[in-house]
């Protein structure tokens, strides 16, 4: 009988996710990649990736000195 519950409590809970999962509302992708293209396309001059950094001391990625005197 203690299995039985068990896996009946199982089963409730992967229905209540289902259910939440039906509930969310779905885009079409062309749709959710108009959205991106746009989304990059406002915001690349502010993509180091794409316009590069201003000078090395802004890059955080530089090498840094590996001696250094006291």
């Amino acid at each position: 009988m203690d299995v039985m519950s068990s896996s009946l409590q199982q089963q409730r809970i992967v229905v209540e996710q289902l259910r939440r999962e039906a509930a969310i509302d779905r885009q079409s992708v062309s749709v959710s990649c108009d959205k991106m293209k746009k989304y990059i396309s406002e915001h690349e001059q502010e993509d180091y990736l794409l316009t590069g950094f201003t000078s090395q001391k802004v890059n955080p990625f530089r090498e840094k000195s590996s001696c250094t005197a006291l």
